[in-house]
């Protein structure tokens, strides 16, 4: 244009793309990029700051001579975030807890968020980074949409935030989200009909498990994180309870499970680790994906489901013949 001709940015764009090799350059020292007049481009960091051209956030971007500010306290963070396959779709869960080292920022934060009609992410890690790319992700996700008249794959919405993500290896990007959603426009009947054939029978659950894996729809789970690391698989959990939850999930089976049952698992295993970790706790969302779609169930107070295990413990105890442990558990 002309006037980016007059101003000398003929070359150069104002507004640079997160994918352009070219904002890494960027020095912000100077006021709208310019130093007397022309474009300044210099490199922000060397290559014995363990980062590389690409590498670079253009929100991380400081100018070479501005001096560091430590931090007054570590931010030390966590959560708990669990999602798994089974028969019916797949079964995500989370707390609601928002912590920075000993403090709770919120206690009402939504860690299960919506990409697009079938598909949602957990998120883990910083909570501005993950609402940041969530929303590009779910953006990239609309426009695919909008230009092929169909869903993107689950998989290949994990494979593009994994390549979005990847160029951000080595710096302060926390971001790790699970991408739990279902590939295929999905008959109801032909699912409702998958669902009758299921039978206690271990053999004939693993023959419709496989037969469903082998399919091109179904329900789906991947994990993608901040170094671009992309992982397929039936169950993941997330976080600083994730050790916790697992001990719960890992418990049993988990495709033959029906709706209810797998939302109560999935409650338990949040309840165990928020009452274990610190940085979890308060509520807990449950979302269920089908063919259907997601579908929220109503936010839980972990406090109820306290009380309800204390008094499940007292009953198994007063049958048992023992006297009831009135104390915490």
């Amino acid at each position: 244009m002309a006037l980016q001709d007059v101003c000398g940015f003929s070359k150069t764009p104002l507004v640079l793309r997160w994918n352009s090799p070219s904002w890494s350059s960027v020095t912000v020292g100077a006021p709208h990029g310019l130093d007397g007049g022309r474009p300044t481009w210099r490199h922000a960091c060397s290559d014995k700051d363990g980062c590389s051209e690409n590498s670079l956030s253009p929100f991380l971007l400081a100018s070479p001579s501005s001096p560091s500010v430590p931090l007054p306290f570590s931010l030390s963070h966590g959560t708990t975030t669990l999602a798994f396959v089974f028969q019916g779709g797949v079964m995500v869960a989370a707390d609601t807890r928002a912590s920075c080292s000993g403090l709770i920022a919120c206690p009402e934060v939504h860690k299960v968020m919506p990409v697009h009609s079938h598909l949602v992410a957990t998120a883990s890690g910083s909570g501005a980074d993950c609402m940041f790319w969530q929303r590009v992700l779910a953006r990239e996700c609309r426009l695919y949409q909008l230009r092929n008249h169909r869903r993107l794959s689950v998989g290949g919405a994990a494979k593009l935030l994994s390549h979005m993500l990847h160029p951000f290896k080595g710096t302060k990007l926390c971001v790790a989200l699970t991408l739990c959603g279902w590939d295929g426009d999905g008959e109801e009947e032909e699912d409702q009909d998958m669902r009758e054939r299921a039978s206690p029978a271990s053999g004939e659950q693993e023959d419709t498990e496989s037969r469903t894996k082998m399919s091109g729809r179904g329900p789906r789970l991947y994990y993608v994180c901040s170094d671009g690391t992309f992982l397929q698989g039936e169950l993941f959990s997330v976080g600083s309870g994730s050790p916790y939850a697992y001990a719960v999930l890992d418990g049993g089976p988990r495709w033959g499970l029906s709706v209810g049952d797998a939302c109560v698992l999935a409650r338990e295993a949040v309840f165990r680790a928020t009452h274990r970790d610190a940085y979890s706790g308060n509520c807990v969302d449950i979302f269920h994906i089908s063919s259907q779609g997601w579908r929220r169930r109503e936010r839980e107070d972990l406090r109820e489901e306290y009380y309800r295990d204390r008094e499940q413990r007292g009953r198994r105890q007063v049958q048992g013949g023992q006297e009831p442990h009135t104390g915490e558990v």
